[in-house]
């Protein structure tokens, strides 16, 4: 099958500058735009989660065709009367089919796209690309290089070119070598007996003494809301917030102190919150890759 999701871009910003209701009415439009679009090219919505659109269709031409026009709807329609853009990750290939559901490599690649992708993109793959019609390969280029779920090889990114007038494109350079990061997993984070997922489906927590937090301690040299992990793209950060800092020991034994920034999560290591390990070695939140697939649906 085709795999493609769509998914509104910075619908956050969207809560944040209109409200709950008039964002909602506006994400639900968006959506209803995407989906009647489905009948045209025989594809079916599997669901909805969030502000994305997840559909598939029997065929990469399909797909294809189905992706542009959504673009160019909610381009030229304004959905809820607001400008909105989406940007869209597809990949054809063997799914597996449960109770109307579709799992499988397919799906995290084209999660993954998906992820990559900006406002009003269509990324594909090297081997959709292959499946394609000659009419259609004429509308895709290649833009990066990547290392997709399910291969241990290198492969190439397509752009689907879908606007008419294409006078304001980037050109591509061809002659550098760009590899796009890679979907290398999510990020586990365990506090004594409790864990927690970090990925597409919980792209953040929030660490501290507040009962509200995802993991809650208690060392008093820790903030009420001390540290917060996103997920960014297909990194993971940590971003401090609190008075005295976050100590982060990395694999090499190293032991960084970050305060009122931000730090590049990485392989394995341990935080303190507060104070550094050797000051208290009791409270440390552990975190690990889960070399599992950080978009799996």
């Amino acid at each position: 099958m085709g795999v493609l999701f769509a998914d509104i871009t910075d619908s956050t910003s969207l809560y944040q500058k209109l409200g709950d209701v008039a964002a909602r009415n506006i994400v639900n439009a968006c959506l209803s735009t995407i989906n009647s679009v489905l009948v045209r090219y025989d594809g079916r919505l599997v669901k909805t989660i969030g502000d994305e659109a997840m559909c598939v269709f029997p065929s990469a031409d399909l797909a294809v065709l189905a992706a542009s026009e959504m673009q160019s709807l909610v381009a030229s329609s304004k959905p809820g009367n607001h400008p909105v853009t989406i940007h869209v990750g597809l990949h054809f290939g063997s799914v597996l089919v449960e109770d109307g559901d579709v799992f499988g490599d397919t799906v995290n690649v084209a999660a993954y796209l998906t992820a990559v992708a900006t406002a009003e993109q269509i990324l594909t793959t090297e081997s959709t690309e292959q499946c394609l019609s000659a009419a259609l390969r004429s509308v895709v280029r290649p833009i990066f290089h990547a290392v997709l779920k399910g291969s241990n090889k290198e492969s190439t990114v397509y752009q689907v070119l879908w606007r008419t007038d294409n006078i304001d494109l980037t050109d591509v350079n061809l002659q550098s070598n760009k590899t796009i990061p890679g979907d290398t997993g999510s990020l586990l984070l365990t506090l004594d007996e409790e864990r927690v997922r970090v990925d597409q489906w919980r792209p953040g927590v929030v660490i501290g003494r507040s009962q509200d937090c995802d993991l809650v301690v208690s060392d008093r040299f820790a903030s009420r809301e001390h540290l917060s992990i996103k997920l960014v793209r297909t990194h993971f950060y940590l971003f401090d917030h609190s008075i005295n800092g976050s100590f982060v020991s990395l694999e090499s034994g190293e032991e960084v102190h970050v305060l009122r920034r931000e730090m590049l999560l990485d392989g394995t290591g341990q935080i303190c919150v507060g104070r550094s390990r050797g000051e208290r070695p009791g409270e440390v939140i552990s975190f690990a890759r889960d070399r599992r697939s950080m978009f799996r649906i």
